[in-house]
């Protein structure tokens, strides 16, 4: 590993039940970086998720936690290789339990400019934006 690195710290109501999750749609968990009250989700070399239980979140900041399941404050967008490896990690989220959002006028705009995507939500009301923009047309 080199260069920058993200790791998005995500509050979870169960750190097991999110830890299956991640690994049921492919991503894998550090061990070295895991423990009782956080797991380290790597997505890929350069991206890593740190799940905290609630409560460890909670000593990260003074703020309250946001209730991700009945509001959005972010949306995490993640850029694939291909439209089948954007259906492929959708539909292994819906599998483990996530729920697909979807947005028919988005997805007509995205198909306009060469785009596919399609977004889920986690466990925990995350939503993950998985797409791939074909480049082969950008000057």
């Amino acid at each position: 590993m080199g260069g920058k690195m993200i790791f998005l710290n995500l509050p979870v109501a169960d750190l097991d039940r999110s830890k299956q999750f991640y690994e049921a749609i492919g991503w894998s968990i550090n061990q070295a970086f895991t423990d009782a009250n956080a797991a380290c989700v790597v997505v890929d070399d350069n991206i890593c998720l740190m799940l905290l239980s609630k409560d460890f979140y909670a000593t990260f900041t003074k703020r309250p936690i946001a209730d991700t399941v009945a509001a959005t404050g972010a949306l995490y967008a993640l850029s694939l290789e291909s439209r089948e490896a954007v259906d492929e990690l959708t539909e292994a989220a819906v599998k483990a339990g996530g729920t697909e959002e979807f947005n028919e006028q988005k997805r007509a705009q995205e198909s306009e400019v060469g785009m596919h995507g399609r977004a889920f939500q986690d466990l925990d009301g995350h939503q993950w934006e998985p797409f791939f923009m074909d480049y082969s047309g950008a000057a």
